[in-house]
């Protein structure tokens, strides 16, 4: 028997236009942006070899969100060692890397000297996700650069690399797409603009100036980290409001709505204080979700019908406890369900008034995004744990607690069949009855991490590597010994991770 839950789900579900593109996880937290799949009999229970199809080794580094539009993932990458900015497609059936594209060579980042802890090291060198659709790729890494690559060749159709701001911690913001345009935010330390581009050229359709300021800029003009206020890490939501379409962009301190044909300013509501916004936005029953961070780390329930700044008239409930600062929440029906990047304290709150339903805490670091899978949450963590929790308005029992070798900043993609995981150093697909071997487990190879590489590019990166090869070693013994390999297997394994 049906619960009311899931009744409301799949009323939320039928809620949104069905198409052909709708089957494809093509953007930051999937078609509607929102976290939410139509996929069934994905599994709850896994590790490093029960129920994953394959695990792959992705290149260089990356934080960007994994997309997938049919048989193929789409994710980015960057080398700060070789300067190399990249796109990467892995065949979704077999894990094979099928394209690693050299999209971009690294331009000299911009800095301010004023700015007393500049630091690209918090961040990676490929943060934003991707859009992918029939015949496109569109790969943002900030400041370095904007690309579209036909899907089919990996060909670069067009570029941008003349829109920069100052991005102490370099960029997150990842793009948006309609049928002709494609949307992201550049908010900056020292600008702060939005840009609608033509998909097709590259040309500027309209870019507006965020004009935002609030009493917060005097604190920051003088310190050591000036118009550290100023800058957001958000993606934008396109939305539809009585017949018209807003285009919802979070910036530093203020979320804004645009007409995204022309880019005129609808409304703006006010958070002085609530810089650094990572969250997506999320429309549901008539309102916009916004989820800040900085010094308020609140979250606004926005009545979207207003004109200018609607900040006293508009905001139908707000919340500064346990908001989560980073990672997007879920709201299926009367319910949104969340997770603090810090301490992994899970919550549920009532979506038309704020009231809590309960919190619970998890445990564990979460960046990466929560998306809903039937009638469960998948909480993924920097710790490498992979929680699963029922979406119920009374305080659920956990269904799962999965751990996996890896280190989770980006959000999931869905498919039909597929739970797709990007750690630090790999992809997972996660899919029910499959099974990897305790030889594929064995021969799993973890790259050094950037900060052992900072340290020393090449000693320190050569010590993790001889780590990591004698960590195997002992593993390939213990196999060999208890049966499950012959000698030469083993060998063979072991030279192959060490790239004899």
């Amino acid at each position: 028997m049906k619960s009311s839950l899931t009744i409301a789900y799949l009323v939320a579900i039928s809620m949104v236009a069905v198409s052909p593109a709708d089957e494809n996880w093509n953007q930051f937290r999937g078609p509607s942006g929102d976290g939410i799949s139509s996929a069934n009999e994905l599994p709850i229970e896994f590790d490093e070899s029960k129920n994953v199809r394959w695990k792959t080794l992705i290149p260089d580094s990356g934080w960007s969100s994994p997309v997938v539009w049919e048989n193929e993932v789409w994710l980015t990458t960057g080398n700060d060692e070789k300067n190399t900015l990249s796109a990467v497609c892995v065949d979704l059936q077999s894990g094979e890397i099928t394209k690693n594209i050299k999209v971009f060579e690294m331009i000299e980042r911009k800095i301010d000297s004023a700015y007393g802890n500049d630091s690209p090291h918090l961040n990676s060198p490929a943060t934003p996700t991707p859009v992918v659709e029939q015949d496109h790729v569109f790969v943002s890494f900030g400041s370095q650069g904007i690309a579209c690559l036909d899907r089919k060749t990996g060909s670069k159709q067009w570029e941008r690399r003349d829109l920069k701001i100052y991005q102490p911690v370099r960029q997150g913001s990842s793009p948006i797409v309609d049928d002709k345009n494609l949307y992201v935010a550049y908010d900056g330390n020292d600008q702060q603009f939005f840009i609608a581009l033509d998909k097709l050229t590259g040309e500027t359709r309209w870019n507006v100036n965020r004009n935002v300021t609030t009493e917060f800029d005097a604190k920051f003009s003088g310190g050591p980290k000036p118009g550290d206020n100023n800058k957001s890490f958000a993606t934008a939501q396109l939305i539809e409001v009585n017949g018209h379409r807003q285009l919802i962009a979070p910036a530093g301190e203020a979320t804004i709505s645009y007409d995204p044909n022309t880019g005129e300013e609808l409304w703006r509501v006010l958070y002085p204080g609530g810089f650094n916004v990572a969250a997506r936005p999320i429309y549901k029953n008539e309102l916009v979700y916004v989820f800040t961070s900085g010094v308020t780390h609140a979250m606004f329930a926005i009545k979207p019908d207003g004109r200018g700044d609607v900040t006293k008239t508009h905001i139908a409930w707000s919340s500064n406890k346990f908001s989560p600062d980073i990672p997007s929440p879920v709201i299926v029906g009367d319910l949104v369900f969340m997770v603090t990047a810090k301490g992994g304290i899970a919550r549920c709150l009532d979506a038309r008034t704020g009231e809590e339903h309960w919190k619970t805490r998890l445990g564990g670091d979460h960046w990466a995004s929560p998306v809903l899978i039937e009638d469960n949450l998948y909480f993924s963590s920097k710790q490498g744990q992979v929680v699963v929790l029922p979406a119920s308005k009374k305080l659920p029992e956990i269904a799962a607690r999965n751990t996996l070798n890896a280190s989770f900043i980006a959000s999931p993609a869905i498919t039909h069949s597929s739970l797709i995981l990007r750690s630090t150093t790999h992809l997972y697909n996660i899919a029910s009855g499959h099974q990897r071997t305790q030889e594929q487990v064995a021969a799993d190879v973890y790259p050094a991490p950037r900060e052992n590489q900072r340290r020393s590019k090449k000693g320190s990166a050569k010590i993790a590597g001889s780590k990591n090869l004698d960590a195997l070693a002992i593993r390939l013994k213990e196999l060999v010994k208890s049966g499950k390999l012959t000698r030469e297997e083993a060998v063979q394994l072991y030279q192959s991770a060490a790239g004899k």
